[in-house]
């Protein structure tokens, strides 16, 4: 039999639906921000109508930690997310969005300061807080508000749960309850199951082609039923202050 590929250190995921024109340009950056680490390339294509698929199998050649896994029907973003961290090889993964908007040249600073050498032992997740946000101040306003909000409810510390730019470990992830709109709530799950989340500031940008996938009506009646069901997921838990095994 065939050794097992050896793992790398760092699996970056990016989900993806109708991107065309920024999935392959998004993974080249990353590529070029990541040559100095051993890394992959995870873009989960959501059941694309456009031609995102086919960009990125077009790019797979020049990128070579490239791979590409395609749902057969539409699942949403956290689903997206959970294929592409279900499918990687690293024990530290870093997410981002698909649209670009994302700068990759942030994704060195998330990972270091969750593999630094002084971090705590139960440090499992270092997410990002976007500065300078290039979104409508319309958006900017219904976020804040929604991030407040959700703050206050579920004691998450967070300031900006939207923001797609996360590092964690995979085997916390993989800890956590899975619901559709997952990935907005990462922080405070991650808390839920004892971990310890850190925030950075990264950068934003412009979104460079296609459309959000989001309205902003859409976005609040989705997190306000999806936070309650946190709430519940939070008032069920209970600590074991951790096992001993004789």
């Amino acid at each position: 039999m065939a050794d097992a590929p050896i793992a790398p250190r760092l699996s970056v995921v990016a989900p993806m639906h109708n991107e065309a024109g920024n999935a392959a340009r998004l993974a080249g950056e990353i590529y070029a921000v990541l040559r100095e680490i051993d890394h992959e390339i995870v873009c989960v294509n959501d059941a694309s109508t456009d031609s995102t698929l086919s960009e990125l199998q077009a790019a797979r050649p020049e990128i070579p930690s490239l791979r590409i896994v395609s749902h057969r029907r539409n699942a949403g973003q956290s689903r997206a997310i959970r294929t592409g961290v279900m499918a990687a090889r690293a024990a530290i993964v870093v997410t981002l969005d698909g649209d670009g908007q994302n700068p990759p040249q942030d994704i060195p600073t998330l990972f270091t300061a969750l593999v630094r050498a002084d971090a705590p032992d139960d440090l499992a997740m270092v997410a990002g807080r976007r500065v300078g946000r290039k979104d409508t101040a319309w958006k900017r306003f219904a976020s804040r508000l929604g991030n407040g909000i959700r703050r206050r409810l579920l004691n998450d510390d967070a300031d900006d749960t939207g923001c797609g730019l996360k590092a964690f470990k995979r085997e916390a992830y993989l800890r956590l309850p899975y619901f559709d709109h997952q990935h907005r709530f990462l922080p405070a799950l991650m808390k839920r199951e004892g971990f310890k989340v850190e925030f950075r500031d990264v950068g934003h940008r412009p979104r460079m082609a296609g459309k959000s996938k989001y309205t902003n009506l859409g976005r609040l009646f989705a997190s306000l039923s999806d936070m309650l069901g946190v709430m519940w997921l939070n008032s069920r838990f209970r600590n074991t202050g951790g096992w001993d095994e004789f």
